[in-house]
């Protein structure tokens, strides 16, 4: 099959970015590598809804699994299971990656959930999310990283660096899992014969 090259291809790619999402997402639960900030819900919620265990990870680990697998069965019938079901496994790797990035972004553009200093003396909120429309993101502003806030150490970096990899992994099963939904999508269309530049009798 026409996509049967390519359906090893992706599920082999996709091994490695979900396993990269699920390991960012897991030390995004304990910021300066301490678990009482996880067990004192002091994690954020991006972090805490761990779309990139089960989304951007498990769930496209079951459909890179489902690329990878081979049967040896021909015939009219096989060709159209087969070519639907790169696609609802496309379509399921798709959905798990876009949950994650969209998730990612947010907690991207929101900031760490940190201790810091406020008119109230220290509190745990999210200082450098943007309260103004208009107002600049706290990612362009490097000067404030490290001053915003007390505890946990580094955790304005730490977020940035997680959610940017998990960002990074997440589009990249994005592009990977489209394209290879237009290719089956293609085959489909055009039938058994598309790889060979048949034409099929009528």
């Amino acid at each position: 099959m026409c996509t049967g090259h390519c359906s090893r291809s992706v599920g082999m790619a996709l091994i490695p970015t979900a396993i990269v999402c699920m390991l960012a997402n897991t030390l995004l639960l304990f910021p300066d590598l301490k678990y009482q900030y996880l067990t004192e819900s002091h994690v954020t919620r991006e972090a805490m809804w761990c779309s990139g265990i089960w989304a951007s990870g498990f769930l496209v680990l079951v459909a890179a699994r489902g690329f990878t697998t081979r049967y040896e069965k021909k015939g009219c019938c096989y060709f159209t299971v087969e070519v639907s079901r790169k696609m609802g496994y496309a379509c399921l790797a798709i959905l798990g990656a876009g949950v994650c990035f969209v998730v990612s972004g947010t907690g991207l553009a929101l900031g760490p959930l940190c201790l810091h200093n406020s008119t109230e003396g220290l509190e745990w909120g999210r200082p450098l999310k943007q309260v103004k429309t208009g107002e600049k993101l706290y990612l362009y502003t490097p000067e404030r990283w490290s001053s915003t806030c007390v505890e946990p150490r580094g955790v304005v970096i730490w977020n940035i660096l997680l959610f940017s990899v998990l960002m990074a992994a997440s589009g990249l099963e994005l592009a990977f899992c489209v394209l290879h939904l237009l290719a089956a999508l293609l085959e489909f269309m055009c039938g058994p014969r598309f790889c060979k530049n048949k034409v099929v009798p009528a």
